[in-house]
């Protein structure tokens, strides 16, 4: 029987094991081929808490190279099979061509041909505008990807349709424990601060048990060792404390081709009877 795909599509190295490492190392231990898209290198960002033109951090380019090699990292951790990261600028998603984009993102799910797809929500989780496009992005290249008139230069794939598609949708719970251990996340964008809000309760759809896998996710998240100027003081957490953190995993089913009704799924994969 063919293993169930499962893939996620991100913005930045990090992403994939602060937001769904939980939920990859799972289906990927249970047999489910994972693959990731990472949309950036993440060299905007800091170096173990210098920001960008500080004496001690070592510039765009080489920050890029060393977050690719964490990334690369932290997915071999969390079983993810096929890593591709993409080379747009980071902090700047939201400008990059949607048809160059979305074309990137369909040659790949064509490639890859996922039952399941999980991105960010429209909220961008606290209003990243690198997220927020992933997500409108996403979104697109799903649509695209199982378009037969969608056609990508030079490739002759299939086109693929996506079953299920999920955002990352963290109630007030998660936020609190996640903001607990780590601190109240902000994004200025425009000269206006954007934070985090929950997704109300009832319009999650969608629940994971985690906790198993919680000592992999903390593997996964200290591999990004460039990053751990924000993260260094986990190590100090308390068992119940990551499992708080990494134990469960809440998303909105945008839409699905094999279930739908009210009832809260525990399993991405309901619906498709296992293979």
């Amino acid at each position: 029987m063919a293993p169930l795909r499962l893939m996620a599509v991100l913005a930045h190295p990090d992403d994939e094991s602060l937001g769904v490492g939980g939920t990859l190392a799972k289906y990927a231990a249970e047999g489910a081929e994972v693959s990731l898209i990472t949309a950036t290198q993440g060299d905007g960002g800091r170096y173990f808490g210098h920001r960008p033109g500080d004496p001690d951090h070592p510039g765009a380019a080489p920050l890029g190279r060393i977050r690719e090699a964490e990334l690369r990292a932290a997915a071999a951790v969390l079983g993810i099979g096929d890593v591709t990261l993409l080379d747009y600028a980071d902090q700047h998603v939201d400008e990059a061509d949607p048809g160059e984009i979305i074309g990137a993102l369909a040659r790949h799910l064509r490639r890859i041909g996922p039952d399941v797809v999980v991105t960010f929500g429209a909220d961008g989780a606290y209003g990243h505008p690198d997220h927020i496009a992933i997500s409108q992005f996403t979104t697109a290249a799903v649509v695209a990807a199982a378009n037969p008139s969608f056609a990508i230069a030079g490739i002759g794939l299939p086109p693929h349709a996506v079953s299920k598609l999920y955002y990352l949708a963290w109630p007030a719970s998660s936020w609190a424990s996640y903001e607990a251990a780590f601190k109240k996340l902000t994004s200025m964008v425009d000269g206006v601060e954007r934070r985090a809000i929950p997704w109300p309760d009832w319009s999650v759809t969608t629940v994971i048990d985690t906790r198993a896998f919680w000592p992999i996710v903390w593997k996964a998240v200290s591999c990004h060792a460039s990053q751990m100027g924000q993260y260094a003081h986990l190590k100090d957490l308390s068992p119940e404390h990551h499992e708080a953190l990494w134990g469960r995993q809440s998303f909105y089913r945008a839409f699905s081709a094999v279930n739908g009704g009210r009832t809260r799924e525990t399993d991405l994969f309901e619906g498709f009877g296992r293979r």
